[in-house]
């Protein structure tokens, strides 16, 4: 199985959201290549995607599978440099822990969302 890594960008106390087109807003990342570490995916990805270094921090709890194939973690991540640019996803937005409301979530980044709002 796969490792997919989300990453829950945070800065200021909100949390940067991606929204899909194709329905809900998730956490950004992508897939782990052959050789890295879920940490080493997570900057890579960040820093492609939304041209944000990063400083990763904890997990927000075990893995959840996304298809019989991926399975997706997320950690929590401190914005340390740049400002984030829209390449990939429809829409970009931080949110105060207030607004996060799991329901607005694609399914497999609800269970995170419940754990990044208890942190926060």
């Amino acid at each position: 199985m796969q490792t997919v890594v989300g990453v829950a960008v945070v800065r200021d106390g909100l949390v940067l959201a991606a929204y899909r087109p194709d329905g809900g807003w998730e956490f950004p990342g992508g897939k782990v290549e052959p050789g890295e570490t879920d940490e080493q995916a997570a900057v890579r990805e960040i820093r492609e995607e939304l041209d944000l270094e990063i400083k990763v921090g904890d997990s927000l709890g075990p893995g959840v599978d996304i298809s019989a194939d991926y399975r997706l973690h997320v950690y929590l991540a401190t914005a340390v440099a740049g400002d984030p640019v829209l390449r990939e996803h429809s829409e970009l937005r931080w949110f105060a822990p207030s607004e996060l409301d799991e329901n607005d979530w694609l399914e497999p980044d609800r269970p995170f969302v419940r754990a990044l709002r208890k942190q926060l």
